[in-house]
């Protein structure tokens, strides 16, 4: 089973990371970064960078995708080259699937029409331009469409992928060689949890560049 991440500058490096260590325990699996010109592509905070082995003409048909976003998406969302790729991809693969704001590459790639979606609080209500329900949900599942919401969600996302591919003791077993059991010193995890105050914050602080999105896809 092989399973394409496809990188670019800029992405959010938890998007990718999370979900490749819990697909990549799955027996048999593959999983490869990909990307428009191979090399490494750094994360938006400009120090970590991921290495993508595979232009995306070398995996023209992968059994899963999954999409990580960032903050910023007005390159990918204007690389046709990439945005071919997720279209002509999804004609073969068993399962797409998002995280955070990868979920707005899917739609620039006209792949969520009708369907229903989620992806991070602050651009969840982006959805709509591209024609997706959106559903303020962690993890939602529209047939072979798997999106997550806001970063940490793609590990929720690639458990819940991987119960569907491989069984649930599989993917109890893997979040367990993780570790996985969440207990977050603050309960701030989603904006109706949060202080008035951080929520204000994280909204002054992303404006610009949800507008500057918002702006593309209409």
């Amino acid at each position: 089973m092989n399973i394409a991440i496809p990188l670019f500058e800029g992405f959010t490096a938890l998007d990718a990371v999370g979900p490749y260590e819990v697909l990549s325990r799955l027996p048999g699996a593959t999983v490869s970064f990909v990307a428009t010109e191979p090399g490494p592509k750094r994360a938006d905070t400009g120090r970590l960078a991921l290495l993508a082995d595979h232009a995306l003409g070398e995996l023209p048909r992968p059994d899963v995708v999954v999409v990580p976003g960032g903050p910023d998406l007005s390159a990918p969302m204007n690389d046709e080259p990439l945005l071919a790729w997720l279209r002509a991809a999804d004609q073969a693969t068993t399962w797409t699937a998002s995280v955070c704001t990868g979920a707005l590459l899917l739609g620039a790639a006209r792949l969520l029409t009708g369907r229903r979606a989620t992806t991070h609080w602050l651009a969840i209500e982006q959805l709509a331009g591209f024609g997706a329900v959106p559903v303020a949900e962690r993890v939602v599942v529209d047939g072979k469409l798997i999106t997550a919401a806001g970063v940490s969600a793609g590990i929720d996302m690639a458990l819940t992928l991987s119960a569907r591919i491989a069984g649930d003791q599989v993917a109890q077993a893997i979040q367990l060689g993780i570790q996985y059991d969440p207990q977050p010193p603050f309960d701030a995890g989603s904006p109706e949890k949060a202080p008035p105050a951080a929520v204000e914050w994280l909204r002054t602080g992303r404006r610009s560049v949800l507008m500057s999105q918002t702006e593309m896809s209409g």
